[in-house]
């Protein structure tokens, strides 16, 4: 279990205890070494407290996690290193094997990183319109990359996937982010309690998109052991063709083997136009550069917010899954 020491600062807080996805912490006063490994630095990433952007709502509270300060950029790299640890422990990664999964980018990009750091050479499919930075940045890690057809989105890397690790089972050691469980349980075990102990126990709502869903399902596992009061909503794209990289739409797409659709209270649809306009005003409004998906997430904590009473408190958590530098060369920048 991962170790925390109490926080009461409001939002806005870097928790202090280090740790890994096992659960490791930092002994005090340990000597030897000095600093520590990209791996160490995963999670632990500050909450932010958004001042100006949800002021229509004076009654909440809008709070969201800060996940590019992780080493590889995104939320992903918390389930990368739980799965690929959950490997070594089970011997199935061993020397010799490469990784081998499907990602619209982000979970790719963090298995290139951390299997650079291990030694491991990681081969990744991804659909061909996934974003010219989140190519370059898996190029720059070494990552043997496969480009499949942008109109199948994900599924049509996931079936590409399987089929050559079929062929070849004992070349590659392979994940599969979409049915894992250790991608929901890195979030159970880190995601969930430093929200918790970040608002210091004061989080009324939970709200996150859906793409593996492993953010969602694991953080919300966890908050509601923690108060089962906690509202949990989960987000999708409004439609199945959207421009959300890294979010499904449930109803059209491969399911994840880890979706349970039974956790959330509420199930609400995203538009990529607003998730657009979002993105410019929170770096205009809040000095944030997000990603689509970040804007996505908080337009859901809007609707969330619609439907909270005036009379009624509420501090309202997101996950802000990654910043917007994978995404600038996008058109949507200059569209007025």
């Amino acid at each position: 279990m991962v170790a925390f020491r109490a926080l009461h600062l409001d939002c806005l807080q870097m928790p202090t205890a280090e740790h890994n996805l096992l659960g490791d912490t930092a002994a005090p006063g340990r000597t030897g070494r000095t600093g520590r490994s990209v791996l160490d630095s995963i999670g632990n990433t500050p909450l932010l407290r958004l001042e100006r952007i949800g002021r229509a709502f004076p009654h909440v509270e809008f709070c969201a996690k800060a996940e590019w300060f992780n080493p590889g950029g995104s939320v992903k790299d918390r389930p990368a290193l739980g799965m690929l640890q959950a490997g070594l422990a089970s011997g199935a990664l061993r020397p010799g094997k490469t990784i081998l999964d499907a990602t619209s980018g982000n979970t790719g990009i963090a298995y290139a990183m951390i299997g650079a750091a291990l030694g491991y050479p990681v081969k990744l499919f991804l659909p061909e319109n996934a974003s010219h930075e989140r190519k370059l940045v898996l190029f720059a890690y070494g990552a043997e990359t496969v480009l499949t057809p942008g109109d199948e989105g994900t599924d049509g890397a996931i079936r590409r996937v399987r089929e050559l690790h079929a062929a070849e089972p004992e070349k590659y050691f392979y994940p599969d982010q979409y049915s894992h469980a250790a991608n929901w349980q890195a979030h159970y075990h880190t995601t969930a309690n430093e929200i918790w102990e970040q608002t210091g126990g004061r989080i009324t709502h939970f709200v996150a998109g859906l793409g593996t869903s492993g953010t969602f399902v694991g953080t919300t596992r966890r908050l509601k052991e923690l108060n089962p009061a906690i509202r949990c909503i989960s987000l999708q794209p409004d439609a199945p063709f959207h421009g959300l990289e890294g979010w499904k739409h449930m109803a059209t797409a491969l399911r994840p083997a880890i979706y349970d659709d039974t956790l959330a209270d509420e199930d609400l649809g995203v538009s990529t136009e607003e998730a657009y306009g979002l993105v410019k005003r929170l770096a205009r409004e809040e000095g944030l550069l997000v990603s689509p998906s970040a804007a996505a997430a908080l337009a859901g904590c809007f609707q969330v917010a619609a439907g909270i009473p005036r009379g009624e408190r509420a501090v309202v958590v997101t996950v802000f899954a990654d910043s917007a530098s994978k995404y600038l060369s996008e058109r949507f920048w200059q569209e007025t």
